[in-house]
């Protein structure tokens, strides 16, 4: 069996789980998850812990039970902390402001570029340059600091534009005569 499907959830306080034939459901402080089940997996919850065997002794089914696992915790963290990604902004009049749903860019084009937020996901600028999207569903925050990222990817020659906080751009050294 998969290793990281052997691994059982601890579902804390406040969280509340609920596993039905098709679908598991996870309800914290933050919000409310769901997840349709395939029939390779089994779910139990026995007590206070979640714990996820395949359904068969196939490939697939072994492969299935680590993933929904990792899904499942991921939901579970959702809905107690949430998830957040932090973007900077490098370069000279580069611009960030979050306005309700919406997150307004200065990038250095003839225009302004506006970022509608998805439902369930919500933007904060501490700073000009700084960029904090928080939401339960760790893919969709994911996606959506991509899609802002791709606006203005890092450029190779003086780093400008958007990158993520923890990234590291490697510049490339200038053409000599």
């Amino acid at each position: 069996m998969s290793r990281v499907g052997k691994m059982p959830i601890e579902v804390t306080g406040g969280v509340e789980v609920t596993i039905a034939d098709t679908k598991i459901t996870v309800k914290g402080p933050k919000g409310t998850m769901t997840l349709p089940l395939t029939g390779q997996v089994k779910v139990k919850k026995e007590g206070s812990t979640l714990v996820f065997e395949a359904a068969d002794e196939s490939r697939e089914a072994n492969a299935m039970s680590g993933t929904v696992r990792a899904l499942v915790n991921n939901m579970v963290n959702g809905v107690t902390k949430a998830f957040e990604k932090k973007l900077n902004l490098v370069g000279v009049g580069y611009r960030a402001q979050a306005q309700g749903d919406k997150l307004n860019l200065s990038l250095g084009f003839s225009h302004p570029v506006v970022h509608q937020m998805p439902e369930g996901i919500t933007v904060t600028t501490p700073t000009q340059t700084e960029i904090i999207i928080t939401g339960i569903d760790r893919q969709r925050v994911g996606q959506v600091a991509a899609e802002v990222r791709a606006y203005r990817p890092p450029e190779p020659y003086k780093g400008k534009g958007v990158r993520y906080s923890d990234e590291r751009v490697v510049i490339k050294e200038t053409k000599k005569k």
